[in-house]
């Protein structure tokens, strides 16, 4: 590999030989999928059920949409970012099992605690734990699924994985809807400090549950030894000079593809941060309603486009198209920019429904296919770290930046919370258009990297 020496050898017990990289999954790697998915759904479920608690949140605490996309965005994402390297380095040279285990529980924790929250600042302080606790689980489950599944797998194993977010998303939306409602008619007087809990504060403290119930699970899971990667000819140790040198020599595959990923994560964020709140202030639809509804359509058209990820770009590769796992994602974000221009001119319920649904399918496409694409280009003992930079940068524009561009175009521009339609339109279009181009010259690294494997 250009401008990276040659480093220690770590324990033959921890390296894979290559004759063995395409053996069948074993049942072992399969449970991990399972037990990752989970996780990986509940997390999407602690983050996002806040999304649906807007209305009662604002009138507790007399916010402005503003100060609640702070909660939607930076107090999660402030300690997401400040962890995610660490939680990268830590995958890399440590055991990722181990890592997860204590990630799950403590962001479990810090769910629940949201639910105990009697300020807005107290609610602050607890999404910035759910967000550092859940830094960890890109980096280590990225990592050890490429190094549990053979080659010809890893896009399949992922796009299970990655159902995750459009699962918990949808679950958040439907039973956080669902189960908000019903706390409303609750009598809990009689149960110690329960009965001076309001309802959102009680949909909180059920989220968090599920988390602790996976935790246990994962004590069943084993660390896998670890693979090479493309171009790797060595499952060498990475010092940071070295793993940084890489990063200098590809600049042209990853310094687009964070910028890509990065604006196209924007739409992916947006969309469920604001479209119930659009759908209940245009259309003057009740949680529940909007909950049930757009949670199915999001976990019905994500987790489909998710899993139709690998199956077109198994058939593009089929046709001679070995970049497959790039250009899927670069065709995704050229076609967001209509589908999120439509959501301007929607009149009517149903066809922002329809709107919502086109964007989920179109922002879940190519989630499996980049993150297997990255992990492929990327040495073993740089994967975590590399996961983790996606994340950082992903973080700081999707779970960040998202929300608050949108309450700031509603609160400053249009100044009407009933034009948080037009709100998420721009941002998406402009987001999506961005994503295009800076994956089309990603693309091109990708296939440079095809290039010197193949030598």
């Amino acid at each position: 590999m250009s401008g990276v020496a040659v480093a220690e050898l770590p324990p033959p017990s921890q390296t894979a030989p290559i004759s063995e990289q395409d053996d069948a999954p074993s049942a072992g790697a399969w449970y991990l999928i399972f037990v990752l998915t989970l996780a990986y759904t509940f997390s999407f479920v602690d983050r996002q059920v806040l999304n649906l608690l807007i209305g009662p949140l604002k009138a507790d605490f007399g916010l402005s949409d503003t100060r609640l996309s702070l909660l939607q965005g930076l107090a999660f994402t402030f300690a997401y970012i400040v962890f995610s390297p660490i939680f990268g380095r830590m995958a890399d040279t440590g055991n990722r099992k181990v890592i997860l285990l204590g990630g799950i529980g403590l962001w479990s924790l810090g769910t629940s605690l949201c639910g105990l929250a009697r300020s807005y600042w107290q609610l602050f302080i607890a999404r910035m734990g759910v967000g550092g606790a859940e830094a960890c689980l890109t980096p280590a489950a990225w990592s050890i699924i490429v190094d549990s599944f053979p080659t010809r797998l890893i896009p399949r194993a992922f796009s299970i994985f990655l159902m995750g977010p459009y699962i918990g998303g949808g679950l958040a939306l439907i039973f956080g809807g669902l189960l908000l409602e019903a706390a409303q008619g609750w009598d809990l007087s009689a149960v110690p400090y329960l009965g001076e809990l309001k309802p959102w504060q009680v949909v909180f403290l059920v989220a968090g549950l599920p988390g602790f119930a996976i935790a246990l699970m994962m004590l069943r899971i084993r660390e896998p030894s670890r693979k090479l990667a493309l171009t790797e000819t060595k499952p060498e140790r990475m010092a940071i000079a070295q793993v940084w040198q890489v990063f200098v020599d590809r600049r042209d595959f990853y310094g687009n593809f964070y910028a890509g990923m990065a604006s196209l994560v924007i739409v992916l964020y947006a969309f469920p941060a604001w479209m119930p709140a659009m759908l209940m202030r245009r259309f003057g639809a009740s949680a529940a309603t909007v909950g049930v509804q757009y949670g199915v359509a999001v976990l019905v058209t994500g987790s489909l486009g998710v899993l139709c990820g690998p199956v077109i770009a198994s058939w593009l590769e089929r046709r001679g198209r070995a970049d497959a796992l790039m250009r899927v994602p670069m065709a995704a974000a050229l076609l967001l920019i209509p589908v999120s221009i439509a959501l301007a001119f929607a009149k009517s319920y149903g066809f922002a429904m329809i709107v919502a649904t086109l964007a989920s399918f179109a922002y879940s496409l190519p989630m499996a296919l980049a993150s297997s694409a990255l992990q492929l280009a990327t040495p073993n003992r740089m994967r975590g770290i590399s996961a983790s930079i996606y994340v950082f940068v992903a973080s700081v524009m999707g779970l960040g930046a998202a929300p608050t561009i949108v309450a700031l175009l509603t609160d400053h521009v249009f100044a009407d919370e009933r034009s948080v339609g037009l709100s998420l339109s721009l941002t998406c279009a402009v987001a999506a258009a961005i994503s295009a181009f800076f994956l089309s010259r990603a693309l091109r690294g990708y296939r440079r990297i095809l290039d010197d494997a193949a030598r």
